[in-house]
């Protein structure tokens, strides 16, 4: 999409630089909302798009809403109560409806349904996971991501009521193997019980029919298998806990959320049972999505904020909040998928997902669909709730066409 820009000098830098394959942002000083309320509107044609395009969009997204249950305790135990060990042990609310904003070079032209409604966001989740341990990583606390977690590991003393328990879960020969990369690009096969879960529970194959081929399964070697699973994200949490020794939540809150002007309404919640003991004080490890409830609360403006933050390379401002190398690297494929970055980073490389946006792109996805599109190219970030991929992309292929 070719920018339209007031004076003729500035538009013929910005068709230079868009022909030469860079992103839009790079002819213009890039925009920065405020906190609360203070992020600025503008009209389509403002900012190089067209007001039909975007209409159209908004009205794809609203007749796409997702038809499974509002009520999502009641979505869980029809999706993945049947799982064994499919019972909820985290808090669930009632969804609102399809909801999202269009954000393009930092300006909102488009807003629909409730978008400062609080909602779980299941696996975006992950996102905020994978963040917090590049936060640490950017602070030295995490010397290489290819170094074995077990080294950062000190035993874990769990609580659940009066009992307590010792939890060591990289102590086997398998686990032992496991890098902090495996973990973020879930190649790790991690193998154990987190949280009353075990591992080869988490989706167990519907069509299984001997339970014990599944749990007694040879283990693949740590980083040449991808397999999505909730456990090992669950696990990495816990792992970035034990190095922050503090709530994760305090840690996105001070170093990301607080920075680009989030909300005070978002809430990272984990399970009943996810509490351990840390310098004495009780404190919840958080859930990597809401597979079983819990996970990320939060705004359609807030996690429009996160997104906006991932497509300026980690910088807000003036201020680089997450290195350009941790951004990089979390936008990176990995040698067991190359669509898939760190967690929860999805990348359009082979264009299957979303054919209709750039290669480039990328985006934040969690059940639902939750949706945070992030596209370098177009300058442009779609918040999408409750509705799904295609029309994601369908979305996309209306916005970017050329008038």
């Amino acid at each position: 999409m070719l920018p339209t820009l007031d004076r003729y000098s500035h538009r013929v830098v910005a068709l230079i630089a868009f022909a030469a394959g860079a992103t839009i942002a790079s002819a213009q000083t890039p925009y920065f909302p405020t906190p609360g309320a203070g992020w600025e509107h503008r009209k389509p044609e403002q900012v190089g798009l067209t007001a039909k395009a975007v209409d159209s969009a908004v009205v794809l997204a609203l007749a796409s809403e997702a038809t499974t249950p509002r009520d999502l305790l009641a979505n869980h135990k029809q999706s993945f109560g049947r799982e064994p060990f499919g019972e909820a042990t985290g808090p669930f609310r009632d969804r609102g409806g399809a909801a999202g904003l269009i954000v393009r070079r930092g300006y909102i032209v488009a807003e629909w349904g409730d978008p400062a409604r609080v909602d779980i966001t299941y696996s975006v989740t992950k996102s905020f996971v994978t963040t917090t341990v590049g936060l640490a990583y950017d602070r030295k606390m995490i010397r290489d991501i290819k170094d074995p977690v077990r080294g950062y590991m000190a035993p874990i003393i769990t609580m659940r009521g009066m009992t307590s328990e010792v939890l060591m879960p990289f102590e086997s020969d398998h686990n032992r193997k496991i890098t902090w990369e495996h973990l973020l690009r879930q190649t790790s096969d991690w193998q154990g019980t987190l949280w009353g879960k075990p591992d080869w529970a988490d989706r167990f194959p519907r069509n299984a029919s001997d339970t014990a081929a599944v749990i007694n399964r040879a283990r693949h070697e740590p980083g040449t298998v991808y397999t999505y699973n909730d456990v090992r994200v669950n696990l990495m949490a816990l792992a970035s806990l034990n190095v922050w020794r503090r709530p994760l939540p305090q840690v996105l809150k001070e170093f990301v959320m607080d920075p680009i002007g989030a909300s005070n309404s978002w809430r990272w919640a984990g399970y009943d049972n996810s509490w351990v003991v840390m310098d004495g004080q009780m404190v919840q490890s958080v859930a990597g999505g809401a597979h079983w409830g819990g996970g990320m609360m939060i705004s359609a403006h807030d996690m429009a904020r996160f997104g906006y933050l991932t497509l300026r390379n980690g910088k807000w401002g003036s201020k680089q909040l997450i290195s350009e190398e941790w951004i990089k690297e979390s936008r990176s494929p990995g040698p067991a998928n190359s669509g898939y970055g760190f967690a929860n980073y999805f990348l359009n490389t082979d264009k299957k997902a979303m054919p209709n946006a750039p290669e480039t792109a990328f985006y934040h996805s969690g059940n639902g669909a939750n949706l945070v599109y992030v596209d370098p190219v177009n300058d442009l970030v779609i918040v999408s709730r409750w509705t799904n991929i295609r029309a994601l992309d369908a979305m996309v292929k209306v916005i970017t066409a050329k008038p």
